[in-house]
This record gives C-alpha cells, sequence and structure tokens, in this order.
C-alpha cells in the first residue's frame, strides 16, 4: 500500500496496530506512532489513540500506553475502557481501580463494557465492597442482566471468597453459558468447597450445557483434593474423546489430580505424551512428585527444566524450595535464590517469603532476616513466617520483636499469626506470655480460637509443668477436642511422668482415633518409664492384636547430586555392617564420656540377646542414624571437598535432641581425626534448649 503511494488514514491506522498486538510487533507498532507524531489530524483521532494504548498495553509496555492516554486532549467512554483494560491485562490491578476512580470523577457512568473489565481487579485485590458497589451501579444502570457482568460478578465474589453471594447471582442468570457453570465451579474450587464444585459439575451436565476445557480444568482440583481416583480416570477418557487432552491447562490439572491420588505413572505418563510443554506443566510434575516423597525424581524434573532451555518462573521457584527445606539441601536452596535474583524474581514476595521459610527451617535463621531486610515490599505471609521461625528455633523474643514490626507496618495479624505466637511461648517456656496472646487475639482483634490455638495453649502449659491447668483447659474449651490437643497433653504426661493423667488422656484419644499407632506406644513408654511394665505389655499386645503398625520415619542425607533415604531401623541397605560398628562404638565413647541411655521405656522381651544399654541405645539413638550413614557413604564415595564445603543433616528429632547433640561431639572429634579436610565434616547448629521436646515415641 505505502511502496504503491496510497497514503494511510485513521481507520488504517487501527487495522495495522490491532495486527501489531495480536503478532506483538512492539518495534512496528512503535514506528507506525512515531510515522503519525506529525500529522496532527491522525494522531489526535480518538480511534488511532486507543489503538496505540491497546497495542503497547498487550505488548506488555503499560507505561507508554499510559503516555498515549495522558497526552489525549480529551477522554470518552471508548478511551478510558482501552487504558483500564490494559492495566487489568498486564495484572496491575490497583492502577485499574485508579483509573475507574478518576473516570468517575470526571463524571462519566461507566458501560457493561467497563464494569465486567474492573471487576476481575476488585477480585485479585479482595476489594469486596468496592465489587458490591459495582454490582449496585450495574443494577442501577440496567445491565445486570448483561450475561458477561453477571459472569464477571460470580468470578469476583468467589475470589473475594463469597461463594454464596456468587451463587446467589448465578442462580439470577436467565439464559447460563458455559463461562457461567465453569466459573461457579472454579470459584468453589479455589475457596476449597469441593464437594459443590462437583455437585455443580453434575448439575451443569444434566442441564445440556456442553462442557469445554476450562470447564475441565476447574472440576478437577476437586477430584484431586477429594482424591476420587475412579471418577477422575473417567473425567481423563471424557477429556480424550473430546480432544481437550492437548490442552495446557487440562493437563496439568490431570498430573495434578493423579499425583494427589498417588498414581505418579499416570500422570508421568500424561506429561511424556504432551506434544507442548510450557513451563506449567513442569511445575506440576515438580510438584505431584515432591507430594508423593519421590525427592529425587522431583529434582531430575528440575534438571530436564533447565536441559530443555525453559525459564524457570516464580512457581517453580516455590515449589522446589519446599523440597529443600523437607529435605534440608541448603545448597540447592543458595543456588535457586542465586538463579532468582538473577532472573529478576527475587522482588516479588511470594518469592522472598519462599526464601525465608526455607532458610529458616534448615535453621540459617539469619539467612533468613537477610533476606527479609532486603524486601521492599512485605505481607502477611511474610511476618508470619519469620516470627513462627524465631518462635520454634526458641528464641521468644525475637519473634515478639517481629510482631511489633507487623504492627508498626500496620498489618493486622491473623490467626496464624496467633499460632505462631503461642508456638514460640511454647518453646520458650513463657506461659504469661502465652495467656496474654491468647486473650489478645479475642480482645483485640476479634479472633475466635481454633483448633490449632487450643493445640498450642494446650503444649505450652504441659511443657511448662502445669499439667492440672493444661488438662481444666481443654475441658473447658467450647468445643470437643481434636487429637492433636490430646496428644500434646499425652506427651507432656510423658516428659512429666504423670501416669494417671496419661491413662484418661489415652482413653479420649483411643476413642476418637483407634486405629493411630503412634499414641499406644506412647503409652506404653509413659507405663514403662514408670515401671508398670504389666500395663505396657497389654498395650503393646494390643497394638499386635489389632494390626497396628507404626509407619517408620525416615532419614536422609545428600551426597553429590542424589538424595539417600533411609528408613528408621532398616538394616537392610549394603552398609548397615559399617553402621552397626559405628554406633556400637559411639556407644562407648559417649558412655566413657558420662552418657548413659534411658532404659525405663523399653521392654525386657525388646532388649532379649543383647546388652541392655547398647540395645537401647541401638533403639533409641535413631537420630544419629544419618549422621553414621553419612560418615559411610562420603568413605566410599570421594567427595571433592571444594565443591562440596559441608553437608546438611536433617532425621528423626534431630533438633533438640540432647541425645544427638551428645552424639554428636562425639562424632565431631572422630571425624576430625580422618584423612578429610578440615572444612569437609560440618554439623548443623543444636540448640538445646531447658524446655523438654515432647517426640510422640
Amino acid at each position: 500500500m505505502l511502496s504503491e503511494g496510497i497514503k494511510p488514514d485513521n481507520f488504517t491506522y487501527p487495522l495495522v496496530l490491532k495486527a501489531c498486538s495480536g503478532l506483538s510487533e512492539l518495534e512496528e507498532g512503535r514506528r507506525i506512532r512515531d510515522s503519525i507524531e506529525f500529522n496532527e489530524k491522525i494522531k489526535t483521532n480518538v480511534f488511532v489513540e486507543c489503538a496505540l494504548i491497546d497495542m503497547f498495553a498487550k505488548c506488555g509496555r503499560l507505561d507508554e500506553a499510559r503516555k498515549v492516554f495522558e497526552k489525549m486532549p480529551s477522554k470518552d467512554l471508548v478511551s478510558w475502557s482501552a487504558m483500564i483494560s490494559g492495566s487489568v491485562q498486564n495484572g496491575d490491578w490497583y492502577e485499574a481501580l485508579c483509573l475507574f476512580r478518576r473516570m468517575r470523577s470526571e463524571g462519566l457512568s461507566p458501560d457493561s463494557v467497563i464494569v465486567a473489565t474492573i471487576l476481575p481487579a476488585c477480585g485479585r485485590l479482595g476489594a469486596h465492597l468496592q465489587g458490591m458497589g459495582l454490582q449496585c451501579c450495574a443494577i442501577r444502570s440496567g445491565f445486570e442482566s448483561d450475561l458477561y457482568v453477571s459472569n464477571a460478578l460470580i468470578d469476583m465474589y468467589s475470589k473475594c471468597g463469597d461463594t454464596h453471594e456468587a451463587h446467589h447471582v448465578f442462580c439470577n442468570i436467565l439464559y447460563k453459558d458455559v463461562v457461567s457453570w465453569s466459573t461457579l465451579i472454579a470459584g468453589h474450587s479455589q475457596n476449597c468447597e469441593y464437594h459443590k464444585s462437583l455437585e455443580v459439575f453434575v448439575e451443569m451436565k444434566s442441564s445440556g450445557v456442553r462442557t469445554n476445557a476450562v470447564t475441565v480444568a476447574s472440576v478437577l482440583p476437586g477430584l484431586a483434593n477429594l482424591k476420587l481416583l475412579k471418577q477422575g480416570k473417567e473425567l481423563h477418557n471424557y477429556v480424550i474423546r473430546h480432544g481437550f487432552d492437548s490442552d495446557i491447562f487440562v493437563g496439568s490439572a490431570l498430573i495434578d489430580m493423579y499425583a494427589h491420588c498417588g498414581s505418579m505413572t499416570e500422570a508421568g505418563y500424561i506429561f511424556e505424551i504432551m506434544s507442548s510443554k510450557d513451563i506449567t506443566i513442569w511445575n506440576s510434575m515438580i510438584v505431584g512428585f515432591s507430594l508423593n516423597g519421590e525427592i529425587n525424581s522431583a529434582f531430575g524434573i528440575l534438571r530436564r527444566i533447565w536441559e530443555s532451555k525453559l525459564r524457570p518462573n516464580s512457581i517453580t521457584i516455590m515449589s522446589v524450595l519446599p523440597l529443600c527445606t523437607r529435605w534440608g539441601i541448603l545448597r540447592l536452596g543458595k543456588e535457586i535464590h542465586g538463579y532468582a535474583t538473577r532472573a529478576g524474581l527475587g522482588f516479588l514476595v511470594s518469592v522472598g517469603n519462599s526464601l525465608i521459610d526455607m532458610y529458616c527451617k534448615c535453621g540459617y535463621l539469619e539467612l533468613g532476616v537477610k533476606v527479609f531486610d532486603q524486601m521492599v515490599e512485605r505481607d502477611i505471609v511474610t511476618y508470619n513466617t519469620i516470627i513462627a521461625a524465631y518462635g520454634i528455633h526458641g528464641h521468644g523474643e525475637r519473634a515478639f520483636s517481629f510482631f511489633s514490626r507487623m504492627k508498626e507496618a500496620r498489618i493486622r495479624p491473623d490467626k496464624l499469626t496467633f499460632i505462631a505466637l503461642l508456638s514460640a511461648c511454647s518453646h520458650g517456656g513463657l506461659v504469661d506470655r502465652g495467656w496474654f496472646f491468647y486473650n489478645s487475639m479475642m480482645d483485640d482483634y476479634g479472633i475466635l480460637p481454633d483448633m490449632e490455638h487450643y493445640s498450642c495453649m494446650v503444649d505450652l502449659l504441659g511443657r511448662s509443668g502445669h499439667l492440672d491447668d493444661a488438662w481444666e483447659f481443654v475441658k473447658r474449651m467450647p468445643v470437643e477436642p481434636e487429637i492433636d490437643v490430646l496428644g500434646s497433653l499425652l506427651g507432656a504426661c510423658r516428659v512429666h511422668n504423670r501416669v494417671e493423667l496419661a491413662e484418661l488422656v489415652g482413653m479420649q484419644i483411643f476413642q476418637k482415633n483407634p486405629e493411630d499407632p503412634g499414641y499406644h506406644v506412647l503409652l506404653s513408654n509413659i507405663y514403662a518409664s514408670t515401671g508398670r511394665w504389666k500395663d505396657a505389655s497389654k498395650v503393646r499386645t494390643m497394638i499386635k492384636q489389632n494390626g497396628l503398625v507404626k509407619k517408620p520415619g525416615n532419614s536422609w542425607i545428600q551426597v553429590g547430586s542424589c538424595v539417600r533415604v533411609f528408613r528408621s531401623k532398616d538394616w537392610m541397605c549394603k552398609e548397615s555392617n559399617e553402621i552397626q560398628e559405628i554406633l556400637e562404638c559411639l556407644f562407648w565413647d559417649m558412655k566413657d564420656e558420662g552418657y548413659l541411655p534411658d532404659t525405663s521405656t523399653s521392654l525386657y522381651d525388646d532388649l532379649a540377646g543383647d546388652d541392655d544399654e547398647l540395645a537401647t541405645f541401638k533403639m533409641q539413638f535413631n537420630p544419629m542414624f544419618e549422621i553414621c550413614i553419612s560418615m559411610i557413604l562420603l568413605t566410599i564415595h570421594e567427595v571433592d571437598h571444594q565443591q562440596q564445603q559441608g553437608k546438611e543433616l536433617k532425621g528423626l528429632s534431630l533438633l533438640g535432641s540432647s541425645r544427638a547433640a551428645f552424639g554428636s561431639r562425639i562424632l565431631v572429634k572422630k571425624l576430625k581425626t580422618r584423612a578429610k579436610p578440615e572444612g569437609l565434616w560440618t554439623l548443623g547448629q543444636i540448640s538445646c534448649q531447658a524446655h523438654p521436646t515432647m517426640d510422640l515415641v
């Protein structure tokens, strides 16, 4: 057209700019803008200006779109709609609401398009009142029956947690389309109302409305969280029959459903046959393997992401960091932190929160605080994470100081904040402070306690030896105590040898959950510790007769790029003979240093055929199991000390165990005499607080 000398007009430019938007041709769009800069007639044409705003917004340059918008001499509803829509498309929800207020202040009334466009911003910000105001505006303007507005209202109310009002809007729609049904199903799923989401899906099918890929992707989370594998497979067949299996979101939801149901083979099959995989699909596989405890497979997916040249996003980081936390792999956590910083993701609040959680749970509070201090923006999750971290490590005063900073930042505490504070009081033995926070939660913030708060208070009173007060607290609870509350009290009875109270609590636990062997073992140990061997034996016999099996705990270490997982009292691994020898040598060395194992909780038949003290040591000293494994594996596998400056050890009851700390000192002495570099053998900081730990067994 240009080569033939035909000049474009104000009808041509909007069409060309729309093509630039669709193809994300930002540079071409800029050249068109520059070409009309000196053509006053075209430059000030409202359709051309709106097309420029739309093009820049869809190319991700909201700043350039804003410049065009602000230079407009007069703005009509179309131009306001273009700018508000651009802000919503780029996730600048607050800017969208500010623009809407500006438009209203200039005397313009929104039409149905603007209302439907701005409602998602209210939903994302949780601006429930503003959303209700927009609904009133729609009713006054006469377009409350507009289908696009109604669907946007369902979405807004669902994101604000008000599914009741969302359902009310849905019921008032005369002619519901597939978007109406899918939005309501997704809303129930987002609010963990999985049964309701499935009910709506069944109702949708009976109404004759055909489902689409969005509907399927919305209903699958309900099947996943309810672990309905049979129904999930039926829906998977439906997906294949209707050709939805190539959809990225459906594929991701199917992987998630199979993972939650423990079927990683099927999840892996879906993953492998998908022709195109974006980062969402890879993230789903990482989360799936993590849910099922397949740590090496999860890290294998992460390696494949790097090899495929994909760029991990914030969701990838937040999926992998909990693995580093759970398995104590600090080195990988630091590498991910470095990547997040280089990729420009470190400034995200969600990523910062995950990094704080990872560092603190690995025992490196100072690194967690460093991330906290570097964060430009902090939310309630940030403060809750750091408060909980200091509390669980026994630094109550530091936890309280962060709570003070939280109030200074004008962030209102929620129920999780007070769980963290009460836990800090429990680990520090601060009974009076605990009562203060418990009462303040209700009196100052109007937060009613739930079962976790009750459990924290019982744990606090029990750890501090106030068992009668703890029992009275349980009896005064306005609701029936759950297992966790009673379990905390039973653990306290074990520490303080309160057999009669333990019997009362134990009977309540067994009535509520007769199939949990852990509490049976705990009561048996309480009997044994006070010499009531017949009662202890009866409980053990009951465990065997009822076929109860306590799930053994795991210990793990990282060697090179591989994580080795070992099960408690499992001597089937190839290094078992060396481990037995090390445990026996460790026992005699510790005994020379003054250590005497507690044989009071060991039944006589458990000790038969071996030295009583040595046998008890082998049974009780599970926390040192992974350290012995480490010593053997690092002897067998040559490790370059320049690549690996230390081992992160994590396992059963290691932190807070005085027995483990005692053994650690002995091992450190032994290890330093070995022909290994001085810096290779390092043990994490072990804090032995004055207040006893209350492991179930």
